[in-house]
């Protein structure tokens, strides 16, 4: 993420105005939202980890009643894939840099600098702080209008309901070596409150693929998309072969 301007909690409240469609009241928990905590000090990232929380909850909401009502005749297994496809972390970074979020996140250089998967994270968290703030400020319709507009054409990718890779390798690895696959956690890294897994998984006699992720599921799911992957499965990232 590349050095931004520091925003006065005015401009910050002006410029997301545009991207969002809303008015905020309350200009300084907008602020404090999009600050992180490398930002303020080491004491000082309470309110932009609280928001993530509260964001997360809010998106998984107004996400689950959506497909409910766009998909009235899918199975729950259905509804869930779709529902894990849209809010993980790698559709709420790409829907951050739709809007231009990185450029308002007010972070220390060390984090500006971050790419790869903890580039993701961060802009992931970001966005999840907004949608907290648009709930607080505005309530639950204010936090709906923003999300049905941006995740509402996401949801009917065709690919949306694919099934989780572990699922896939789980039977593609059965009909192909009559094998099971086996997981293995290689590190552990980072903090407690952000750790970052890398999992490697192998099947029979197949070489082993690597996957990385903010959990041990999340890494396993990476691993084993990289297997199906390599192993002409999967065509590309997500589609069934």
């Amino acid at each position: 993420m590349a050095a931004t301007k520091r925003l006065t909690a005015d401009a910050l409240a002006e410029a997301l105005r545009e991207r969002t469609g809303h008015s905020f009241g309350d200009h300084q928990r907008l602020q404090r939202a999009l600050t992180h905590a490398s930002a303020r000090g080491s004491h000082a990232g309470i309110d932009y980890e609280r928001f993530e929380f509260l964001g997360d909850r809010v998106l998984g909401l107004v996400v689950a009643d959506m497909l409910l009502a766009a998909f009235p005749d899918a199975a729950e297994g259905e509804l869930s894939l779709r529902l894990n496809a849209l809010v993980n972390a790698e559709a709420l970074a790409e829907i951050a840099e739709e809007i231009g979020l990185p450029e308002l996140i007010r972070a220390g250089s060390d984090v500006r600098g971050l790419d790869g998967r903890k580039r993701v994270n961060l802009r992931a968290d970001a966005l999840e702080s907004l949608i907290a703030v648009l709930y607080l400020d505005g309530g639950l319709e204010a936090a709906r209008a923003f999300i049905h507009k941006y995740w509402q054409p996401r949801s009917q990718a065709i690919d949306a309901a694919r099934r989780d890779a572990k699922t896939e390798l789980q039977e593609w690895a059965h009909q192909a070596a009559g094998a099971v696959p086996v997981y293995t956690i290689d590190s552990r890294e980072g903090p407690d409150h952000d750790p970052l897994f890398t999992v490697s998984v192998k099947v029979g006699a197949y070489p082993p693929a690597t996957g990385n992720g903010r959990s041990k599921r999340e890494a396993e799911q990476a691993a084993a998309a990289a297997l199906l992957q390599r192993e002409g499965v999967w065509l590309n990232q997500g589609s069934a072969a």
